[in-house]
């Protein structure tokens, strides 16, 4: 089976959405399915305004026809809603061939947090795009709850997976104060990483990832650590050191670090924790505000121990273990064979 998707993301962006259509392809030659991606190395791009990293394509139909019709797909599949995204969608309405779609970044949010514009408009113009759609796959029943109340139809789960072989509890020492905070991800004004760096909080923060926003963060929190990109086992390495992961992001549908903390055995606080599922070895999470949490945390001599039990996760974390001493993957690993 061939599978052409789309995507306005690729490399050498470092994102969630690259890394998951990159472990898909991964995951499903083992599967006989053969994946071909149509992406911005096709096409002249210029730098995305605002976010200079980001290279936006500038596709001609005749060009995105010629590389559909060369792949000769058995389905078409599109990532994102960005310039190749919709001159693909044009291109299957025109032949009247059916496409499915994905749901990866909250555009709403993400625009808010640079340009003054009201999030209705935005959300109306990704239900149009996702009208014509098959399937418009969420990743967790959060996310397709909430694109459904919105209007959008024919929504359907497409969960994730990780790599609990290389991502597992281990003692790894940082040789930092404890307890340490990390956040995992790209480093730009939408990830809301000053909400995070703003809190008094004891012990350190870790910042894992690289972007736009690193420098300033960097000369304004001089206290917090920055690590740039890692990967493979350097990054599980840091997770297993961490005592809690923090995701403030208010424009994701998906965290992969919030996915790889917990067979790593972390904590998790996030921006929106009490409307996203937790689900992990079976058990569920309460979690709590975290502004409620950190307040009692400067106060507790046990640190990281108590913050666990106020977060409700201590009972997740040996959940955890004893599912990775068992070797079972359950409901995290169970997609992909385990791939993160």
């Amino acid at each position: 089976m061939r599978i052409l998707v789309a995507t306005d993301a690729w490399h050498p962006q470092v994102n969630g959405v690259v890394r998951t259509l990159t472990k898909l392809a991964d995951a499903g030659k083992g599967l006989g399915v053969e994946f071909t991606f149509l992406t911005p190395q096709s096409f002249r791009t210029f730098a995305m305004p605002s976010y200079r990293d980001v290279r936006l394509a500038m596709p001609r139909p005749a060009r995105i026809a010629k590389l559909i019709a060369d792949a000769r797909p058995d389905s078409i599949h599109i990532a994102t809603e960005g310039p190749i995204g919709l001159m693909v969608r044009r291109y299957c309405r025109q032949r009247k061939l059916p496409f499915t779609t994905s749901f990866h970044t909250r555009f709403p949010e993400y625009v808010r947090a640079r340009v003054p514009v009201p999030g209705s408009l935005i959300w109306r113009a990704l239900r149009r795009f996702h009208s014509a759609s098959s399937a418009v796959m969420a990743a967790t029943p959060a996310l397709a709850r909430e694109l459904t109340d919105r209007g959008f139809d024919n929504v359907v789960l497409w969960p994730r997976g990780v790599d609990t072989h290389l991502f597992h509890p281990r003692a790894i020492d940082l040789c930092l104060p404890a307890p340490v905070f990390l956040s995992v991800g790209r480093v730009a004004v939408e990830k809301n990483l000053e909400a995070f760096l703003d809190l008094d909080l004891p012990g350190t923060k870790v910042i894992v990832g690289d972007g736009p926003a690193r420098a300033s963060l960097e000369e304004a929190y001089p206290d917090a650590i920055f690590l740039g990109e890692k990967h493979g086992e350097a990054l599980a390495e840091i997770y297993a050191a961490a005592d809690v992961f923090v995701f403030p992001s208010k424009t994701d549908t998906f965290s992969a670090g919030g996915a790889r903390e917990r067979p790593s055995g972390r904590g998790l606080s996030g921006e929106g924790a009490s409307r996203r599922d937790r689900r992990c070895a079976g058990r569920r999470a309460r979690p709590r505000p975290p502004q409620r949490l950190l307040r009692r945390a400067r106060h507790l001599p046990a640190g990281l121990r108590r913050i666990r039990r106020q977060l409700h996760l201590g009972g997740v974390r040996s959940g955890l273990r004893r599912q990775h001493r068992d070797g079972g993957r359950g409901a995290i690993g169970r997609e992909w064979g385990g791939a993160g």
